[in-house]
């Protein structure tokens, strides 16, 4: 689930799924000895504001526990992730959304114009999970250079441009506020994490730190709170799960 609003209002429903769901196929895929399996995360796992965020993170998390559990001797399913940032033209995109409003004659909504995305193509999402698939992993995630971030406003001008009207004038743009859990500004990457190239031009490699110990347990426990519905328990466990720290590598002297 990937709509950070609707997450926001169901929590445990987010958790059943984006975590739950994401540890159950990946046990599936190491029990029965699949050579790699590839999670599909978002920029959003970055320090997250969101329960959406949060539980990508969490399921980061999960795909890294599992890739360690694995022991040298069997044979080890290659497990990582890709972060995704917004997909131009995919479902529930922002682009086709402010298409279909400069067509019924606007407003286009931006909710706060100091608002900033990261973009990619669906040629480049579909690239990024094909080459990640191909490299040697063992919990990393990978990421696309999506260069700097846009502006929903700039994104939302040039639209209009293109549609051969005047911003302002033929088609309002209206500030509408924004939704809960969203964040003014992405991250690709923490400020700590240790970020390398791949062999492929474009594709980075973030290098993560290893999950606490007693993260099977911790992944336990917030799964049977889930499993409760009782939305107000988990939002109070996942904010005590260990997602803050994301990527921080140890101190050197």
């Amino acid at each position: 689930y990937k709509h950070v609003p609707m997450m926001e209002h169901n929590c445990s429903e987010a958790v059943l799924n984006n975590v739950l769901g994401t540890r159950t196929i990946a046990e599936a895929a190491i029990e029965c000895g699949a050579e790699r399996f590839l999670m599909i995360s978002t920029d959003k796992a970055v320090n997250p504001s969101s329960i959406m965020g949060a539980t990508k993170r969490m399921a980061e998390l999960t795909i890294q526990h599992l890739a360690m559990r694995q022991s040298e001797e069997e044979r080890i399913t290659r497990c990582a992730c890709v972060r995704f940032g917004n997909v131009m033209g995919s479902s529930g995109s922002v682009a086709p959304i402010f298409l279909r409003q400069i067509a019924a004659g606007g407003p286009v909504t931006v909710t706060h114009e100091e608002m900033t995305r990261y973009f990619m193509t669906i040629p480049g999402a579909v690239q990024l999970v094909l080459q990640a698939t191909t490299l040697a992993s063992n919990g990393e995630i990978y990421i696309l250079d999506m260069g700097d971030p846009v502006k929903i406003t700039t994104l939302a001008t040039r639209l209009i441009e293109m549609s051969g009207l005047r911003p302002g004038h033929d088609i309002e743009i209206r500030i509408v506020g924004a939704r809960p859990g969203e964040k003014l500004h992405e991250q690709l990457w923490s400020d700590f994490a240790r970020v390398d190239q791949t062999s492929f031009p474009g594709v980075l490699r973030i290098e993560p730190s290893p999950p606490p110990g007693d993260f099977h347990q911790q992944l336990a426990a917030l799964e049977a709170t889930a499993l409760t519905r009782n939305d107000e328990r988990t939002r109070k466990m996942m904010m005590e799960m260990p997602i803050s720290s994301e990527e921080a590598l140890p101190a050197t002297a």
